[in-house]
Parts: C-alpha cells; sequence; structure tokens
C-alpha cells in the first residue's frame, strides 16, 4: 500500500549521475569502501518452524528482525539508492545498525528476464573505477587504480565503466549481504517491473482484472505473466540459490488483495481469495502448489505467506461466491475487511500445508497505522478515546492474523509495518506494534530503508547514507540484541552481524545464558528448547509443551524421538534437525542427541509410515496442541 517514487537524477543530491549500461562516467567523489569480514560459506543457517517459533539447525531459536529494501521491483530493475552511496557503505551501515534480514522486493518479469537469459538492464546507479589498473606514467609516477573514480566498483567489468546486467548486480549484491552477516528474504512484489505494480491485485497477469491496463507487463516487455511464469521464476532463484543460505526463504507474493463488492468489480476471478477451491486466484492454493515447486529445489528454505484483504464472514453463511452480496452496500459487512496482504484467517480453516509439511511455513501479514489510512479498528465507538493493545487485539489483531501465533499454529512475521513519525496516533501505533512483537517473538521487516515511500517515509534521507534518528530509535529496540552489552544478534553462524554484532554461534555460546537477549520481552537460555506461553486476546492460558504417552506392545512410542519417554517440543526439532543436517542428528549421526535406532522407529509416527519426515514432526505439534490423536496413541 505504499506509493512509490522513483529514484533518478531529478532528487536534489549533489554529485549524483544515473547511468546505463552503455553510458560513459566522468570522474566523481571518490568513496572509500568498508573492508567486509570473510564470509561464511557452509551454508549451515538454514531454519526451520516449530509451533509459532522458528529455530536453527541446532534447535536453538531465532528472531528475525529486519527492514525492507526495494527497488529490483521497479523500473530501474536495481535497489534504489545505489545512485547515491556504494553499496559497501550502505551494507555495513545497515548490518552497524543491527538489521539483520533485509527483505528485497523483486519483481516477476525481472526474474523471467533471468530466467531466460535475457538479463533487463538497469539504470539509476552510479558506478564506476577510474583507472581500472595502476597506470604509470612517463615520469614513472603511479596512479593507483580508483583514484579519479571509485564507486560501486564491482557493479562494473574490468574496464571500469561498462555496468553489468541486473542479475550480475544482484548476485554480486547477495554476496556483500553474506560479507556483513546479513540475511535476505525475497518478496515477489508484482508481476510487472512497474513503480507502482504492487496495486494490481493478483500473482499473475489477469487482462480482465481491474486496473490491468495500468499495469500491464506489455509496457515493458512482450511478455505476458502467466500464473506458472510466475512459480517457475520463484522456483528457478530458488535453485539457483539453494546450496546459498543467503536467501533463507520466500515470500511468495506482496499484499495479494482485491475486494468484491463497493468497488465496481465486475468479476471475482479478478480478486485474490482464500478458500478450498483449485482456482488460480485463490492465493491459498496457488501459494501451497508454489510452495511445493520451490521446497522441491531447497527444502530448506523458508516460505513466507502474506494474507488477502477481503474474507467473507462464513460463520453467517458468506462466501466469495455468494451472488447476492456481489454488490452489497457496506452497512451489510458481508466481508472481513483488512489491509493488502493482511487479512490472514482463512489459515483457520484452509492452512497451507506443502507436501513436505509446514516446517517451512511462515505467515506474514502486513500492517499499519492510521496515517496510511483510516481504518475501523483506529477509531472506537464506546467511551474510550483513544485505541490500545487489547482494543486493537480485540477489534483486529486477533482473529485477522495474531491468533496463529497466539494458538501455536505457525510463525509470524510482519513483513511491513512502519510510517511518519507524528508525534501522535500513528506514532503510538508503532509503538503498540512493536511492543507486541518484541512480547510474542513475532519477526518482522520494518517499512523501509528507503527515503521515497510515499505514505510511510523511510529510516535513510535520500542520500542513503544518513539515518533518521528519531524513527530508528522508534523501530531499534525491536531488533534481535542482548539485554546488557546491547550487542545485535545476527542469523548467520560464524560473521558477526556489523561492528557492533554477533554471529548466531557467539550469541549461544557466550551470552544467551548469562545476559539473555530481548526475545519475548527478556529471555536468558541455554539454548535448548523451552516450553512456551500462549497469549489470547483477554487471557493466559498454558499450551500443552509435554505429554506422556504409552508405549505399543512392541515398545515403541510414537513421537517420542529423543527417548525420555515424553513427547514434547524438542522431538519435533530433533526429527527436522535429523531431516536438515543428518549427518549430525540422524541415525547414528556425530552428535551426541542424534537419532538412536530406538529414537528412529519411535520418529515414524504419522499414518503414512514412510520414514521419517517432516510430516512426523508435525504430527508431534499437532498432538502437543491436541488436534490430533496419534494413531497408536
Amino acid at each position: 500500500m505504499k506509493k512509490i517514487f522513483k529514484a533518478t537524477a531529478g532528487v536534489a543530491l549533489a554529485a549524483v549521475m544515473t547511468v546505463s549500461a552503455s553510458a560513459s562516467f566522468v570522474p566523481a567523489e571518490v568513496t572509500t569502501n568498508h573492508a567486509a569480514a570473510s564470509s561464511d560459506d557452509s551454508s549451515d543457517d538454514w531454519l526451520h518452524a516449530v509451533g509459532s517459533r522458528l529455530y536453527d539447525k541446532d534447535g536453538n531459536e531465532v528472531w528475525l528482525t529486519g527492514a525492507n529494501w526495494f527497488g529490483f521491483n521497479c523500473t530501474e530493475n536495481l535497489a534504489h539508492g545505489l545512485y547515491a552511496a556504494d553499496v559497501d557503505n550502505f551494507l555495513s551501515s545497515v548490518a552497524d545498525h543491527g538489521i539483520n534480514i533485509i527483505r528485497m522486493p523483486i519483481s516477476t518479469e525481472l526474474l523471467l528476464s533471468w530466467m531466460n537469459g535475457k538479463p533487463l538492464e538497469v539504470s539509476s546507479v552510479n558506478a564506476g573505477y577510474s583507472p581500472p589498473t595502476d597506470v604509470v606514467g612517463e615520469d614513472g609516477s603511479v596512479t593507483k587504480a580508483g583514484t579519479y573514480v571509485n564507486i560501486n566498483k564491482d557493479f562494473v567489468l574490468e574496464d571500469g565503466e561498462t555496468v553489468k546486467n541486473s542479475m550480475e548486480i544482484f548476485d554480486v549484491i547477495m554476496q556483500k549481504m553474506k560479507d556483513y552477516g546479513l540475511k535476505v528474504m525475497i518478496d515477489v512484489h508484482s508481476p510487472a517491473s512497474h513503480n507502482s505494480g504492487h496495486n494490481y491485485n493478483l500473482w499473475y497477469y489477469d487482462p480482465d482484472a481491474e486496473d490491468a491496463d495500468n499495469m500491464a507487463v506489455g509496457h515493458f516487455s512482450d511478455e505476458q505473466i502467466t500464473w506458472d511464469n510466475w512459480k517457475d521464476s520463484i522456483t528457478w532463484l530458488a535453485e539457483k540459490y539453494s546450496s546459498d543460505d543467503t536467501i533463507i526463504g520466500y515470500d511468495l507474493k506482496n499484499e495479494p488483495h482485491g475486494k468484491r463488492g463497493y468497488s465496481g468489480t465486475t468479476c471475482p476471478d479478478t480478486i485474490a481469495k482464500w478458500d478450498g477451491s483449485t482456482d488460480l486466484n485463490n492465493w491459498a492454493y496457488s501459494a501451497t502448489e508454489c510452495a511445493n515447486s520451490v521446497l522441491a529445489v531447497n527444502p530448506n528454505a523458508l516460505i513466507f505467506i502474506e494474507g488477502v484483504e477481503q474474507y467473507p464472514k462464513t460463520e453467517k453463511g458468506y462466501t466469495y461466491d455468494t451472488a447476492d452480496i456481489w454488490d452489497a452496500p457496506a452497512d451489510i459487512s458481508p466481508w472481513y475487511g483488512a489491509w493488502w496482504g493482511g487479512n490472514l484467517r482463512g489459515v483457520r480453516n484452509y492452512p497451507v500445508v506443502p507436501d513436505s509439511g509446514t516446517s517451512q511455513i511462515v505467515y506474514s501479514p502486513h500492517d499499519y497505522g492510521p496515517s496510511v489510512y483510516p481504518q475501523a479498528w483506529f477509531y472506537l465507538t464506546d467511551d474510550s478515546k483513544t485505541f490500545t493493545e487489547q482494543t486493537l487485539l480485540d477489534d483486529y489483531w486477533y482473529d485477522t492474523w495474531a491468533y496463529i501465533n497466539a494458538e501455536e499454529i505457525a510463525p509470524l512475521l510482519i513483513g511491513e509495518w512502519g510510517g511518519y513519525m507524528d508525534g501522535a496516533e500513528n506514532q503510538k501505533w508503532m509503538e503498540l506494534l512493536r511492543d507486541y512483537m518484541i512480547n510474542h517473538h513475532i519477526s518482522h521487516t520494518f517499512w523501509c530503508l528507503n527515503p521515497n515511500s510515499g505514505d510511510t517515509g523511510g529510516l535513510l534521507g535520500y542520500d542513503f547514507t544518513t539515518w533518521d534518528n528519531d524513527k530508528y530509535s522508534l523501530m531499534e529496540k525491536s531488533l534481535w540484541q542482548t539485554l546488557d552489552s546491547g550487542k545485535y544478534i545476527g542469523l548467520d553462524h560464524q560473521t558477526a552481524l556489523g561492528s557492533n554484532g554477533l554471529s548466531l554461534s557467539d550469541f549461544y555460546a557466550n551470552y544467551a545464558a548469562s545476559e539473555g537477549s530481548n526475545l519475548d520481552g527478556g529471555t536468558k537460555t541455554d539454548g535448548k528448547v523451552t516450553s512456551t506461553t500462549t497469549t489470547l486476546k483477554t487471557t493466559t492460558t498454558a499450551t500443552t509443551t509435554t505429554t506422556t504417552i504409552k508405549p505399543t506392545d512392541s515398545g515403541i512410542i510414537y513421537g517420542d524421538a529423543n527417548c525420555n519417554e515424553i513427547l514434547e517440543v524438542a522431538d519435533s526439532v530433533l526429527i527436522l534437525q535429523s531431516i536438515a543436517n543428518p549427518d549430525k542428528y540422524g541415525l547414528g549421526g556425530s552428535d551426541s542427541n542424534s537419532l538412536t535406532e530406538k529414537g528412529y522407529q519411535n520418529s515414524d509416527c504419522n499414518l503414512s509410515r514412510d520414514g521419517v519426515t517432516s510430516m512426523d514432526a508435525l504430527y508431534v505439534q499437532q498432538r502437543l496442541l491436541n488436534l490430533i490423536t496419534l494413531p497408536v496413541d
């Protein structure tokens, strides 16, 4: 729901030039790159879900706390700001400020150009290296390479001035993310490379859709974006990066939306819905199919699933196909409304369950305050003068998305939140959501680093170097950090996050038990999986985290992977660890906590009896939540 403004030389910046792949360069101010630490190439940073929490390969809990950096989704085919800032300076500053993951919007059109071997060119980039090599003068004096121009030098070829294509530059940026201990989640923001492409309802191009003429891919290429194009291009990128854990997951589509009724919509196929059908515009179905495709080439990737905009009041008999409410007036209220991408009510009845289970699924709503749009839940009908955390939970948050976390269904990551610092209601809303996420281990990516977002602004100024200290101070409290020393905690096991950060291994080895972190409002842990508490709308109840089960006549205790005769969350984690890292945690693995022969027998607990799979971990989780009875329990 952002008005994205094009970043060009029209922005009032000194010493900025915009270039294409064939442009020539003139001398610019020399930029000194920050030296990056050696990067971690061991590909051991993949994550998985158990209940409402995310864990690393060792069963240690992690918290994704980051920000958005858009541009690869726009006409420039490049993350914005690189006309002003050197990428090393930019990324080192982001890491130094404690952001451990960047959500990076991209377009399907751009992905297709890469997949088809015809990468689109970039624009609005300042890149050059002059002279490209040391030059020895007639008098023997040496002019060092990069003396006259030295900015984004890795974006140009050996001649120091020919700009690489969009895919090559993307790959360079991903390597640099790794160098600074940053992780990335890819956000498929729109079908077309279009600065307003997010306004389009669906994840594929439907020529009958509302605003199709304005959003058509044909404005920028000869190809339309089909449903298969969308799925196949994400899968292609996931396979390309399947052995590189810099990109830890994929947000399959930004803000699926569309309203039935009220807005002159004439065709139900042009809006994003969430139901049990196999219609292509059913986001639950499409997301499941795309997740299957991605996980087939990279079973370790996280899959981030956003919501839709409208969900019918099914308890009153309404569905997306109820004909007599097609043009229903608003006062009939056949729908539950939400922000674009924010409505996850459908997860209760139609969860996204890939063939491999739900260990990689993270639901990702977007949420904004009253300055973006004056939604009904900000304006109370009783005698209260203003909204509170409790009224937001009662009137919107809980039934729309918070229940997924509170009831241990899956983890949440708020993919977009933010806004202007107005010193009033919008700022109050940001603080309430921030504190709720801190206190309930909800991951998040702030919108946004970019200053050129029309209805929210950003964390950075138009030089993409200067930070808005007031806005950053508000958001910074929700970054994962140690309690006493305030060190930022990264998601890479080896590479520390920026100059004041820790690697994940360093945190759990030296800080987690003694100092702890701000996760869950302040937690110390020895790194082992612990019990959880579920907060409901108005009451707090303990979730069942252990249960005693009886062995079968053959002595098998189904689900008891660690063989302590108690079914617990740790059993689910061990099953997932044995799949993700069999040499260490599988049958006969090197770790002392690896599966034993009996543990392996116990772990094969779902009805299919097809060996130990992620479905067995899911069965354990569901049993602990009393959603099922184990087949032989």
